[in-house]
């Protein structure tokens, strides 16, 4: 049985300069380097799909757009419908909103940024819950080691949240919030209200901080049994390949493999599937599509 499919639209943020990763960076940009067995977009590509949502709006530089066009065409072997847009210039992640507000079109959406890895047990049905809610905006929140680089929530007794901060020199908490949001209708036209931070850019957190001020902002701590990788550094970046590696070799299953999730989901049946895992049967990642669908094949 198809997994339904979500009304809300999904924008996933892939601009940036990759300044952390020069001298890499400067032949392709982070999002398109590999971690592991597949680039780094299909994770967060992949949160979007298990989310239940079909229409996605990716957003890059002008000299990135053709690359990821390259890469995932207009989504259809995935059973989808993937669009694209221009970033300039990197003026802050509230601004993917305004780039897509054609496409969102006064409807829910959820935002993903495209250098993020999450993954646990029980992930998909929070995804669903949270594309499911039809009011106010609901995100993740983290523990960390190191939460002055980051959006930091403050959660009272109750692990309801009290307060949000961005890169604060004294965290009230470890909690970071992760790069995937949620919003209903109402996202836009407060991303059009803010103004640029001291560092020029549209703060994310300031978007968060409205719907917290309007009691209507749900963060949900993801656990031990869960993991979140921010990949926009070189040690990140490694940290998170072997991470995948250690996962995959271990089980004989794929992190944030899109045809498989689709295939699942039913919106791609197994002709399909076995198209795409024969255009890459010279790789291990092509032979697992193909070995899933012999899975299924009658004795």
């Amino acid at each position: 049985m198809a997994t339904k499919i979500s009304k809300r639209k999904g924008i996933l943020l892939a601009g940036g300069t990759g300044s952390r990763l020069l001298p890499s960076s400067l032949g392709t940009c982070k999002q398109l380097m590999p971690v592991y067995d597949k680039p780094l977009i299909y994770y967060s590509l992949s949160v979007l799909l298990l989310a239940g949502l079909r229409d996605i709006l990716l957003i890059a530089t002008p000299d990135d757009l053709p690359r990821f066009q390259a890469l995932l065409g207009d989504g259809s072997q995935f059973g989808a419908a993937f669009s694209y847009a221009a970033q300039e210039h990197p003026r802050g992640i509230p601004e993917a909103l305004l780039i897509g507000a054609d496409f969102i079109a006064g409807g829910p959406v959820a935002l993903a940024l495209g250098d993020n890895i999450f993954f646990g047990a029980g992930l998909s049905a929070r995804l669903r819950d949270a594309a499911n809610r039809t009011e106010g905006a609901t995100t993740f929140a983290y523990q960390v080691s190191d939460p002055h680089r980051y959006g930091v929530v403050e959660f009272d007794d109750d692990w309801q949240a009290i307060s949000i901060e961005e890169k604060p020199a004294q965290p009230k908490s470890n909690f970071a919030i992760t790069g995937l949001y949620f919003y209903d209708h109402h996202a836009v036209e407060i991303a059009r209200t803010l103004t640029p931070s001291a560092r020029g850019e549209l703060e994310i957190t300031d978007l968060n901080r409205i719907y917290l001020e309007r009691g209507q902002l749900f963060v949900k701590p993801l656990g031990r049994g869960s993991a979140w990788m921010d990949a926009g550094s070189e040690q990140s970046l490694l940290d998170a390949a072997n991470y995948v590696a250690a996962i995959e070799r271990r089980q004989g299953l794929r992190i944030g493999c899109l045809e498989e999730i689709v295939w699942r989901q039913g919106w791609i049946d197994d002709a399909q599937l076995r198209r795409s895992g024969e255009k890459m049967k010279a790789s291990g990642y092509g032979r697992y599509l193909l070995d899933l669908v012999a899975s299924r094949a009658p004795a």
